[in-house]
């Protein structure tokens, strides 16, 4: 029963769960405190992601309000709060820019269906045979690519359009250098500081609040005195209902459309088809897995924080329906996001009801606060992506992890940072696991050893006879170890007639195994040798009795231990035993 939680799925399981165990008067309060607090935390966050991801402040917003809604119903995690975060960045920004808001919004669907057929395969509990070097590797090289991304809006320069390779946007931030604009830094400067330094007050208040504050009052100064600094309404606009324009985000509920009627990068109609599907399902596949890894993750984190446990299933669940519906409201991916979850739960939240609120406080904000969020400078919003950056970098644990890890993580970990920074984290994430998985089969198969114990009398009491040798095999017999392991039977034990070998340490027999152990029977009734094997693990009986290996008289027999296959004098051989 206690791991019930890694296997079972169940619409809303969380939020049941929740309502179940003495949900009161009192408890709603926690949740409603702990929304409002998020959800004010939230509404820069989700404006500058989606900005970040390539599209308008307002898609932001959306995403926090339907699918973290959708999320919180029927997700598995009871305190996660979803949206748009900043892992997403790399993955979407390229999509937004080659195929616009429409293919966006398509491939957020798309991911949702797989999040939901990964929920109904039961794969919720495979989040825990990622290796933590290929975690911390990829969202280090993230926390780098937006990190460099904000650089234009810190530093105020005039590029049209970033390119989508890494070293393009270096390339093209170097040559607009010489352009920076004072102001714009200083904004940023004075944002960021305002964030570092807020929280040694220890005032309740969050340090986004403030920090946007004196960003906008700072920037309304200096364009009092000649330094305009650009804003969410003066780079964003939309359309009125009587055909005029409005600046900065329209105060609208979000609007049902279907994804792929939105525009393209042209601006033109989504032409929906197979092969923009086609050109879209890789997308749409890293979507849904870093969506996956980020929402248990941080489920993880979140119940280590609360003693509680998650349904990691029902959690998949939840994160796909909420990418499913949430497109045809606009909404771009969501998924759990590890900060604004850790302030849920410190500002004392019960339930999901508390994420459902956080959600309610971004549609306020979107109904009565477009004006005011308009005057937001782009500055001010690139810093406050900078700080996000580097909390989700982990530098600390990267640090120590390459101070004090084996070679191997190190490696694993410097290449997943390296390709997510100059190619893709979908590329990084494959690399890294497959290269993970390499060292550690290299790792275990070096673990397996042949010991020679013919002399050794706590095994072998009587002296052998001149033409016998036992020998003990510690560890699996797996494919990669198993064909160098008899190799060096057939080497070692070329010069005996009869080999013993001791199989009690042997932990696993795969098809690899078996098929070197078929090569040195093959051996052995070649060369005219007996090989005897004795103490079978109930696993090896299994494979062997399924492979068809029997007893070959005069050259393989199994006994159930050791001093069976033994002869009893130094001239004997052993009497013939039942197979182990």
């Amino acid at each position: 029963m206690h791991r019930t939680h890694l296997t079972s799925l169940k619409p809303g399981h969380a939020l049941q769960d929740s309502l179940r165990n003495n949900y009161n008067r009192k408890a709603l309060i926690h949740d409603l405190l702990a929304g409002t607090t998020v959800g004010i935390i939230a509404i820069p966050l989700a404006m500058a992601l989606a900005i970040a991801s390539g599209v308008a402040p307002q898609y932001g917003l959306y995403t926090a309000i339907v699918s973290g809604m959708i999320i919180a119903l029927c997700g598995g995690s009871r305190f996660s709060v979803s949206g748009p975060t900043a892992a997403f960045v790399v993955l979407l920004f390229p999509v937004a820019s080659e195929f616009g808001l429409g293919g966006l919004l398509l491939a957020t669907l798309m991911s949702g269906l797989i999040l939901i057929a990964m929920a109904v395969l039961r794969l919720g509990r495979f989040i825990q045979y990622i290796p933590e070097p290929v975690t911390l590797g990829f969202t280090a090289g993230i926390a780098v690519v937006i990190a460099t991304l904000q650089l234009k809006d810190v530093l105020g320069l005039p590029i049209e359009t970033m390119p989508a390779e890494y070293l393009g946007k270096l390339a093209a931030l170097g040559t607009a250098l010489p352009n920076w604009h004072l102001a714009e830094l200083l904004v940023a400067s004075i944002t960021l500081l305002t964030l570092l330094l807020w929280p040694r007050l220890k005032t309740p208040l969050p340090p986004h609040l403030p920090a946007i504050l004196i960003g906008a009052l700072l920037a309304w100064y200096l364009g009092q005195n000649g330094m305009a600094v650009e804003t969410i309404g003066s780079r964003f606009h939309y359309l009125l209902a009587d055909g005029s324009r409005g600046d900065g985000i329209p105060p609208l509920l979000p609007q049902f459309a279907w994804p792929w009627d939105q525009v393209d990068a042209k601006g033109q109609p989504l032409q929906l088809s197979l092969s923009l599907i086609q050109a879209l399902l890789p997308s749409a596949f890293a979507i849904a897995m870093l969506g996956a890894i980020e929402s248990l993750l941080c489920a993880v984190v979140l119940d280590g924080m609360t003693g509680t446990r998650h349904s990691a299933n029902s959690e998949l669940l939840g994160q796909g329906l909420g990418n499913l519906i949430g497109p045809f409201f606009g909404a771009i991916p969501a998924t759990a996001a590890i900060a604004r979850s850790a302030a849920n739960v410190r500002a004392g939240a019960r339930s999901p009801l508390a994420s459902i609120f956080h959600a309610l406080v971004v549609l306020l904000a979107l109904l009565a606060l477009t004006r005011i969020l308009a005057y937001i400078p782009m500055a001010t919003m690139a810093a406050l992506l900078m700080l996000v950056a580097w909390n989700m970098s982990e530098a600390p644990k990267a640090l120590k992890l390459l101070r004090q890890a084996p070679g191997s993580d190190i490696l694993v970990f410097l290449c997943c940072f390296g390709l997510t920074v100059v190619f893709d984290m979908v590329i990084a994430i494959t690399v890294g696991i497959v290269l993970a998985s390499l060292l550690f089969m290299k790792e275990i198969a070096a673990m397996t050893r042949l010991t020679d114990i013919s002399d050794n009398p706590r095994h072998v009491p009587q002296p052998l006879p001149a033409d016998w040798q036992v020998y003990r095999i510690d560890g699996p017999l797996f494919f990669a170890a198993a064909d160098n392991l008899f190799s060096e039977l057939m080497l070692r034990g070329k010069d005996s007639r009869y080999l013993v070998l001791d199989w009690q340490n042997v932990s696993l027999l795969d098809a690899g195994g078996l098929a070197a152990l078929e090569r040195c029977i093959k051996w052995v009734i070649q060369e005219q040798k007996e090989l005897l094997i004795a103490a079978v693990p109930f696993q090896g009986l299994r494979v062997l009795a399924k492979a068809g290996i029997r007893e070959i008289p005069g050259h393989l027999s199994f006994y159930h231990e050791l001093q069976a296959a033994l002869p009893q004098h130094s001239d004997q051989h052993p009497a013939p035993a039942t197979p182990a």
